[in-house]
């Protein structure tokens, strides 16, 4: 094995030429020789699955809620989607045994990624066929959850010794390493948390169970979860956020603590799920008063645990975007942009990461490892007090008796004021926070020209504008370095 070279003002070690990193990728191989063998088990498993669960038995097949049928019919072809089901988790287990045994030799990534695909799919196919029993929704998921964590995450990425580039994990001109274990426990743990009550509302939504608990707006949940804009989705909303989560909570697992420039494909797709698509899923959360007139406690929820994703996770991509720009402007030993962003590369200025604990300190050091997930993070005064503002403004029309269209104003205004000042507790996306002026503005203003609102109703919604306005102003606390990008904190 060649000596560990160095270049650019970092230290990379390991074997220099394929035959060494052959030869690693084979004891790797060995050493993990029992998940090939698990992921075949697996598919024994799905392949028996509908004669198990009873995909075939109509005493056993579910109505889905709100009369609502599958996206190709009506409720009255369950044997079609039965069927649909049947099929899917055959061929599924049938691909599992043929290439999970293909996998059993060394050097086929493209077999392990299909396993991993089957693996998506099963997380996915019992939404788009509205499996028809319970039995058949967990067992597929479930499967599917195993297959990926089998596949791609215990074993690491396939063939990733083959092109892995060691170094230091914390990226160049950063106070902190983002992608550091003790930043993505909380992201594994918030993920899971939104799985978890995603699932409870596709149960519903799916016909598995009669009812969802809403301790505060008893029928309000009904009422959205079988709405027409829930309705408009070919599949049940509740079954992709739960989707959505599956592979939030997967992907916190996934890459080592460099894994912003060595997996950059991965970050961005991490990023993709949590920030845009978290947007999203919040955006139709609270407009659930404007277009169905009702709230839904347990869909809060599922917000609530989105929220503080998306700051905890946008410093990643801040620090990848960072990496593939540098390589871009670069064009040296890492190759061309399109090969960094799929097989990662080295980065000038990396230095070690000697500030994150372990987390394996957790027991010991709770305090310790709970602060250090949530550097990047920071909540100043203003930000608080805007969060405030914005949930006072939410429960302002119960409050107020203020009907529509003017609580309208409220319920979107005060949400969206709360959405932006969780999120610009994200030091990167401080400026975020100027957004708050023109919400605040128009709070302050919209009431006086429609009806439905009192004058104390005025007046609140004008003092509370007001006030987010000025609020956005100051800068507030900013506690990290972040390299070139400290110039877009303002």
């Amino acid at each position: 094995m060649r000596a560990a070279t160095r270049g650019h003002g970092e230290h990379h070690e390991g074997p220099a030429d394929r035959a060494d990193r052959m030869e690693i990728l084979r004891r790797h191989h060995r050493q993990t020789l029992w998940i090939p063998w698990t992921v075949i088990v697996l598919g024994c498993w799905q392949l028996l699955a509908p004669a198990t669960f009873g995909h075939l038995e109509p005493d056993l097949w579910t109505v889905p809620s709100g009369g609502r049928g599958a996206w190709w019919s009506d409720q009255t072809h369950d044997l079609l989607r039965a069927r649909l089901m049947t099929v899917s988790d055959f061929a599924s287990g049938l691909a599992l045994i043929v290439f999970g045994w293909r996998t059993l030799r060394p050097d086929r990534p493209v077999s392990m990624w299909i396993c991993c695909l089957v693996g998506v799919w099963l997380s996915f196919a019992p939404l788009v066929f509205w499996a028809p029993t319970a039995g058949a929704y967990l067992n597929a998921t479930i499967v599917g959850i195993l297959v990926v964590a089998l596949t791609v995450l215990i074993p690491g990425m396939p063939n990733m010794p083959l092109y892995m580039v060691h170094g230091p994990a914390q990226p160049p001109g950063w106070s902190y390493n983002p992608s550091s274990w003790a930043q993505r426990w909380v992201l594994i743990v918030l993920g899971f948390a939104g799985f978890v009550v995603s699932r409870y509302l596709a149960a519903f939504q799916l016909g598995y169970i009669d009812r969802v608990w809403d301790p505060f707006f008893e029928e309000g949940s009904r009422r959205v979860l079988n709405s027409d804009m829930s309705h408009t989705w070919p599949v049940s909303d509740a079954g992709l956020g739960t989707f959505s989560y599956t592979f939030e909570f997967l992907m916190g697992y996934m890459g080592s603590p460099a894994r912003w420039r060595t997996m950059p494909w991965m970050v961005t797709l991490f990023g993709i799920l949590v920030i845009p698509l978290g947007l999203t899923h919040i955006a139709l959360v609270i407009s659930q008063p404007v277009v169905v007139g009702a709230w839904c406690t347990i869909c809060l929820l599922a917000a609530a645990i989105m929220l503080p994703m998306i700051p905890l996770e946008v410093d990643e991509v801040v620090a990848m975007g960072q990496h593939l720009s540098a390589a871009r402007r670069r064009r040296d030993r890492n190759g061309s942009l399109w090969t960094v962003f799929w097989k990662g590369g080295s980065a000038e200025g990396c230095t070690e990461d000697g500030r994150s604990p372990d987390l394996a300190d957790l027991p010991d050091q709770p305090a310790a490892v709970s602060a250090a997930s949530v550097w990047g993070m920071s909540l100043p005064w203003t930000l608080a007090l805007s969060a405030a503002i914005g949930a006072w403004l939410m429960c302002a029309p119960a409050v107020f008796g203020t009907g529509r269209p003017a609580s309208s104003v409220g319920h979107l205004g005060g949400a969206l004021a709360l959405v932006i000042a969780v999120g610009a507790c994200g030091e990167v996306v401080r400026a975020g926070r100027w957004l708050n002026v023109p919400i605040g503005l128009g709070i302050a203003i919209a009431p006086w020209l429609l009806a439905g609102a009192s004058m104390a109703a005025q007046v609140n919604a004008t003092v509370s504008g007001i006030a987010l306005a000025a609020l956005a102003w100051p800068l507030g606390t900013v506690r990290e370095r972040y390299g070139t990008w400290d110039r877009f904190v303002r």
